[in-house]
């Protein structure tokens, strides 16, 4: 009896062992190759493991990509939110937005591969083979937007929360198109390194926010 529940623990150790190559090798590849770009025979290449291991785990290629995007994003937000715990409460709405962003630099330099793969993804079309992954695609979007929105409005909410709510429905969608641009940058190995954009995206958000209110 004993040896049977070791034998049924070490199965498991090693199930979810292979389940964690296999996500980690479908990003990896996925995030250069794109979704149509990668077959399932790379993918068995990369990781070593037999065909009959990713079908274990797996219904489908377009089942992996679910689900390498849904713990991807599950990652990158848990990550967004506990570099962003205890934030400062003074200082001036640059200040704090300097500091919200460069934290974000921070959690984008260790997610480089799934913001590359939604990225990849988003401009390829071909999530729209995998509805589940679109679907994530498209929750990662509009949760990015709605995390750039929190951000901007906790910047502002020293000049109160109808000017801070005001900043942050104006500059979500320009914080978040400027963030893509940036990370692009990055990619293309343009030069500069991400805490220098996000002093860039700072001084240009914070110079729109304060001539948003000034009127005010």
């Amino acid at each position: 009896m004993q040896n049977s529940a070791r034998q049924a623990r070490s199965e498991n150790r090693r199930g979810r062992r292979s389940r964690q190559e296999i996500l980690d090798a479908t990003a990896r590849v996925m995030s250069v190759r794109g979704y149509a770009g990668t077959s399932m025979s790379t993918l068995i290449q990369e990781t070593g493991l037999p065909k009959s291991a990713f079908y274990y785990h797996f219904d489908s290629k377009a089942g992996l990509l679910a689900a390498v995007m849904e713990r991807g994003a599950h990652e990158f937000f848990d990550a967004l939110r506990d570099a962003h715990r205890d934030a400062p409460e003074g200082g001036t709405p640059r200040e704090r937005l300097d500091w919200y962003l460069q934290r974000i630099g921070e959690v984008l330099s260790h997610h480089q591969q799934f913001l590359r793969l939604v990225l990849v993804l988003v401009m390829s079309h071909e999530a729209a083979e995998a509805p589940e992954a679109l679907r994530t695609v498209i929750r990662v979007r509009d949760e990015g937007r709605a995390y750039m929105h929190h951000v901007i409005r906790s910047s502002f909410i020293g000049e109160g929360e109808d000017a801070a709510t005001t900043v942050a429905n104006a500059l979500s969608h320009f914080g978040m198109a400027v963030f893509d641009g940036s990370f692009v940058s990055v990619q293309a190995e343009d030069g500069k390194p991400i805490p220098e954009y996000m002093r860039e995206l700072t001084g240009a958000m914070a110079a729109l926010g304060e001539a948003l209110l000034a009127p005010r």
